[in-house]
């Protein structure tokens, strides 16, 4: 397994979709993108951020009931890409016991995002998906959480509920 970093969540301009980009912590730099739904998009966003929220959004309440049960988010793992569709899963730990839960790769990382859960890609997709990225993008990557839920709130400004139909 290739230990990653969530590097950035950018608008990918010719699709107007926001795509999560997961960067290799040691190696190469290899990156994984990820195109994923605006609404994780923002509830990612959100966290990376620290928004407070009136009332606990899906993730929190994952992360609520996960800490309830007395478990723990171990690590998150993309797994695989078939018929264009990626999968990951969540590691949970709770006591000596390890369970693993299927999920959209978008709703784990939120999730780690949340619990500071150390993300991975397993090593035949990184070598399958994984890109090397210009340096002029790697520095823009590491913008400030601000400019990101900036691009976050010009994209939803944008966006129409037409462009989700199919």
């Amino acid at each position: 397994m290739v230990e990653v970093r969530l590097s950035a969540v950018r608008v990918d301009l010719q699709s107007n979709t926001p795509v999560l980009l997961l960067t290799e912590t040691e190696g190469a730099g290899r990156t994984l993108p990820i195109f994923i739904g605006a609404p994780e998009a923002t509830a990612i966003a959100f966290a990376i951020q620290g928004v407070a929220t009136p009332r606990p959004m899906t993730h929190d309440l994952l992360r609520d009931v996960v800490e309830a049960l007395q478990a723990q988010v171990e690590r998150v793992v993309i797994t695989e890409l078939r018929s264009a569709t990626y999968y990951s899963e969540l590691q949970l730990k709770r006591g000596e016991e390890t369970i693993t839960v299927s999920s959209r790769p978008s709703d784990a990382v939120a999730l780690a995002v949340r619990t500071g859960s150390p993300l991975f890609v397993s090593d035949e997709l990184m070598d399958a998906e994984g890109v090397l990225l210009p340096p002029e993008e790697e520095e823009q990557e590491s913008g400030n959480p601000d400019e990101l839920v900036g691009e976050f709130r010009e994209f939803l400004d944008q966006v129409r509920p037409e462009d989700f139909s199919s």
